[in-house]
């Protein structure tokens, strides 16, 4: 049989397979199929728009902007709502909220203990420390605990991906001391939007939505025994804060801030005059497997 009809087309692409395989992917890819066999014809997708669409997702692969369409479409947020539906079945309370990792994490930041700086030189912007505890469920402070903290510059660019930025600026690993403290000096970070003119930017202008994310700061949290906790934290008063393009901005994540303190106890972060502090502390839930507690992102989870 070599002439089909759409619903004989359909059904041979999703059965024209032997027992080699993985179900589950033939699983997911006869649904995708499926919805997208329909929507073609449901909607008369033309030739024409069709094939534009496969150029402009070949475009989007050679960009690397595949993680902020994920995210301005809203499936990084849907993922952790699911996470949050799943521990909430399973009983499962409290801890610091997770929150979507973004796609600009990169591993190997140097490594400080208690406290780091992450600006250098002069600060851009206005001068902050931001400083807590890693605590457990039970409030017993976690001794060593780990923190990955990296957030963009003053032209929303995050460094290895940003042109003219020093490896690892605005990257850091914190090694938490024995009462879980941990402290670094910062400025704060503004929002920042998609690039204008890439294949994301002509999306959302066709979707007639913005591209824009409030100020944020990112964290990676790992300890032995705890759950890794992949988060990030908002700065108040930002425009788009309850109008992220990335849907990321929740509830216990808004951090405060107080403007104006001394810099007394503060000078080995080079903080010489008043400045603006946030006290954050991060919860982490015990871990029910090894694979839990692993010091992964998520993207490392899958990666190789």
């Amino acid at each position: 049989m070599a002439e089909f009809t759409k619903e004989q087309l359909l059904e041979r692409v999703n059965t024209n397979h032997g027992a080699e395989g993985n179900a589950r992917v033939r699983a997911i890819t006869e649904r995708i199929v499926t919805d997208l066999f329909h929507t073609i014809d449901e909607l008369d997708v033309t030739a024409d728009e069709f094939w534009k669409s496969i150029a402009w997702l070949t475009r989007m692969g050679q960009t690397g902007q595949f993680g902020l369409l994920t995210a301005g479409l809203g499936f990084d947020r849907l993922l952790d709502i699911r996470q949050d539906e799943a521990d909430q079945k399973a009983g499962r309370a409290g801890g610091t909220p997770r929150a979507i990792e973004g796609p600009l994490f990169v591993a190997g930041a140097p490594l400080s203990q208690h406290e780091v700086r992450l600006d250098e030189g002069e600060p851009e912007g206005e001068v902050f420390v931001m400083e807590g505890q890693v605590l457990d469920l039970e409030g017993q402070p976690v001794a060593g605990a780990l923190i990955d903290v990296w957030h963009a510059n003053t032209q929303g660019g995050y460094s290895h991906f940003f042109p003219g930025m020093k490896p690892y600026e605005l990257r850091r690993r914190i090694q938490a001391d024995a009462q879980g403290h941990y402290r670094f000096r910062s400025y704060l970070p503004p929002g920042y939007a998609i690039p204008p003119g890439s294949p994301i930017a002509e999306l959302f202008t066709a979707l007639g939505r913005h591209g824009n994310r409030p100020a944020h700061i990112h964290f990676l949290v790992a300890a032995p025994g705890l759950r890794t906790l992949t988060t990030q934290v908002n700065i108040p008063g930002d425009t788009y804060i309850d109008d992220d393009f990335a849907f990321a901005t929740r509830d216990g994540l808004i951090v405060e801030l107080e403007k104006n303190v001394a810099p007394v106890g503060y000078e080995s972060l080079g903080v010489t005059a008043p400045f603006t502090r946030s006290r954050f502390n991060f919860v982490m839930q015990k871990a029910v497997n090894e694979n839990e507690a692993l010091p992964l992102t998520r993207m490392e989870r899958v990666a190789g």
